[in-house]
């Protein structure tokens, strides 16, 4: 890179998004990360990082991280990585309206907000990166899993309608889409379980307990899992490329079941998915 360029990232405290904050920092970008909670905020800034407290639960905390970032940089800011998300397992007829509005207000609502603010910034500077980390579960639906399906499928339509709309503007908007990444995504799931799913009284009573085990697991517990370093480096070409990708995927699985949903009978990729 001839020039520094900034990039504001949500969910660096572990897993995809300190990989990539880590990642663009060693190769010369001006990363302003992120985390929601303080003492994650202050760790980052122990590693050299411009770091501020963003909840993306909260708007007033999404003002103050971009407005921080903007500060610092003169009121200039190349790229968004969207990243910030967790998981609410359970089976659809036990999310209540307010657990599900929970993930909503996390994995969609607080990434196009931040969306939204950035681009006029970028309008005025004559370019642009928004990065929207998505999901293979927002190409296909897994069962237990509703609530991060419907934010991922969410994501994507407003992610491709963004797109449509900002073309020729020189502001690119890209989705990655990863399959099983090594995070802390499952132990950030099982909290969410823990905290919102009554297994006691619900019919699905014994697949919870076999939930709770898997999500208890440590390490990767289904194949072709990537560190995060796989989208690392998707993001450096979504960043860098002169005409980024409208999507990547990361990870077999996603490579696998892009395809598939493309030329199978839905029926037929229901059985599928129904066996995972």
């Amino acid at each position: 890179m001839t020039e520094q360029r900034s990039v504001l990232i949500s969910g660096c405290s572990t897993g995809i998004g300190r990989c990539v904050a880590e990642g663009l920092k060693g190769r010369g970008y001006r990363v302003f990360a992120t985390a929601r909670k303080q003492n994650d905020v202050e760790e980052l800034i122990s590693l050299g990082f411009e770091a501020v407290q963003l909840d993306l639960a909260s708007s007033a905390s999404i003002r103050s991280a971009v407005e921080y970032a903007l500060q610092k940089t003169g009121g200039v800011l190349y790229a968004l990585f969207n990243n910030g998300a967790y998981g609410q397992p359970g089976a659809v007829e036990d999310l209540s309206r307010d657990v599900l509005r929970e993930q909503f207000e996390v994995n969609l609502f607080g990434a196009h907000e931040l969306a939204n603010l950035v681009i006029p910034v970028m309008r005025r500077q004559g370019e642009g990166r928004i990065i929207q980390n998505s999901s293979l579960l927002g190409l296909v639906a897994l069962k237990y899993r509703g609530a991060y399906n419907a934010t991922k499928y969410a994501l994507e339509g407003l992610t491709d309608t963004l797109r449509m709309e900002l073309k020729g503007t020189n502001i690119y908007v890209s989705l990655i889409e990863p399959g099983p990444i090594r995070s802390n995504f499952r132990q950030n799931s099982y909290a969410a379980y823990k905290r919102n799913i009554n297994k006691e009284n619900s019919y699905y009573k014994e697949v919870y307990e076999l939930t709770g085990k898997r999500l208890q697991t440590e390490g990767p517990v289904v194949p072709f899992t990537l560190g995060p370093e796989a989208v690392l480096k998707k993001v450096i070409h979504a960043l860098e490329s002169r005409r980024p990708k409208e999507r990547y995927y990361v990870t077999f699985p996603t490579h696998l079941f892009a395809y598939l949903k493309r030329i199978l009978p839905v029926r037929v990729l229901d059985k599928i998915l129904e066996k995972i």
